[in-house]
C-alpha cells in the first residue's frame, strides 16, 4: 500500500531504496564470488538513485572520485594476489593459475571453492609450468590464498568508502 505524503509516494521511495540497497549487497557478494562484477552493481546503485530520485548530487567531482575508487578496486585485486604469490616464491604462472582457480573454484566446489580454487590453481600452474617441487608449489598456493583474503578485505574497505561517499553526497 502506498501512502501519499505531500507530493511523495512514501511506499515507492521504500521500494526504490530497497532496490538500491540490494545492488550494494550484491556488490559485497562479489568479494567472495569473483564472477559477480562488484563495480557494476555499485555503479548501478548510484545510477538507480539518479533515475529514481535525482542526478543533481552527482557532480563531476563525485564521478571522478568514484572512478579513482574503481581503479583502486581493480588494482587491489591484482596487486594483492600477485604480491601474495610472489612473496611465497611464485611466478606469473602461479598468478594466472590462481586467477583461473579463483574463477572456476566456486563452481566446482560450491562453498570452499573460493579458497581451494586459487590454492590448487597456483599449485598446478607452478608444478606444470616451472616444474617446482610439490612442497614449494604448496607454499606458493598458500600465498595465493593469503593474497585473495587480503584482496577481499581491501576491496571491502574501498567499497564501503564508495558507498559512504555516495551517502555524504546525497
Amino acid at each position: 500500500m502506498l501512502f501519499i505524503l505531500g507530493e511523495e509516494l512514501i511506499g515507492l521511495d521504500i521500494i526504490f531504496w530497497l532496490i538500491i540497497g540490494l545492488m550494494f549487497l550484491i556488490a559485497f557478494a562479489g568479494l567472495v564470488y569473483p564472477v559477480i562484477p562488484s563495480v557494476l552493481f555499485l555503479l548501478g546503485g548510484f545510477l538507480l538513485y539518479g533515475a529514481f530520485f535525482s542526478f543533481e548530487p552527482f557532480s563531476w567531482l563525485f564521478w571522478s572520485i568514484q572512478l579513482l575508487f574503481v581503479i583502486l578496486l581493480f588494482g587491489a585485486d591484482y596487486i594483492a594476489n600477485m604480491v601474495g604469490i610472489k612473496k611465497f616464491g611464485g611466478s606469473k604462472a602461479g598468478v594466472w593459475g590462481s586467477t583461473i582457480g579463483l574463477i572456476a573454484g566456486p563452481f566446482i566446489i560450491p562453498v570452499l571453492g573460493i579458497l581451494i580454487g586459487p590454492f590448487l590453481g597456483a599449485i598446478i600452474a607452478e608444478l606444470v609450468v616451472h616444474r617446482r617441487k610439490v612442497k614449494e608449489a604448496i607454499r606458493i598456493g598458500f600465498g595465493s590464498v593469503i593474497g585473495f583474503i587480503t584482496s577481499a578485505f581491501t576491496k571491502g574497505i574501498v567499497q564501503v568508502l564508495m558507498i559512504v561517499y555516495f551517502f555524504i553526497v546525497i
